[in-house]
């Protein structure tokens, strides 16, 4: 696949607490892209989702789905390169299926959802580069408690870990568009120079051609 000069959409995807905006924000400012951070202080359905989540899955599902649609929208329509925390793929292909599998979101819905993204993916352009944030669990749990977000000390283990399965799948089999794996086990980007440098320097190979 022929190197983009002029990269257009980069997409950080990740687990809760993989350190997505942590890196999209670095990226961000190393290469001067613009930012599309995912909004979890205004999302009007998240708190009541952590505290009754099959009511409020659908719910909640759309509002994402909605949202990523007019970033991706603002992506292609701007002239600027944006770097984006979380994608819609992970709506479709993470969190809904997982809902479903436990129960958490109704037949019909899951359905309805499900068919509502197969419509909307003809119409979007995947990412110039996918960087995934591959996460053990230990370390997600250390790093949500280290944020201390009151709403999600709800999150259960097994909620966790379905939705590693569900990523490592994803990522399994994605062929979208190049992609980049980052073993965040491995990789301390937010505190150690040269493992982000590291990051860089992958980024830069994907992207460009750099070595």
């Amino acid at each position: 696949m022929p190197h983009k000069v002029n990269p257009k959409h980069i997409a950080v995807a990740g687990n809760i607490g993989s350190g997505k905006t942590t890196l999209t924000a670095m990226l961000a400012k190393h290469y001067k892209w613009e930012p599309h951070f995912e909004d979890v202080e205004h999302n009007p359905y998240l708190i009541d989702f952590y505290e009754d989540m099959h009511r409020w899955s659908f719910n909640l599902q759309i509002y994402f789905l909605n949202n990523r649609i007019k970033h991706l929208i603002d992506i292609r329509g701007g002239k600027d390169t944006v770097i984006q925390d979380r994608t819609i793929y992970e709506d479709a292909y993470i969190f809904a299926p997982n809902l479903f599998d436990m129960g958490l979101m109704t037949k019909r819905d899951y359905e309805n959802y499900t068919s509502f993204f197969q419509n909307l993916k003809t119409l979007i352009q995947p990412p110039d580069l996918m960087i995934y944030l591959k996460t053990s669990i230990p370390t997600l749990v250390d790093q949500i408690q280290k944020r201390g977000r009151e709403y999600e000390e709800n999150i259960r283990l097994d909620y966790l870990k379905r939705l590693n399965e569900n990523y490592n799948k994803w990522i399994d089999g994605y062929n979208d568009g190049p992609l980049l794996v980052i073993d965040v086990n491995n990789c301390n980007f937010a505190e150690k120079e040269e493992d982000f440098a590291d990051v860089v320097r992958r980024i830069d190979a994907q992207l460009f051609g750099l070595f």
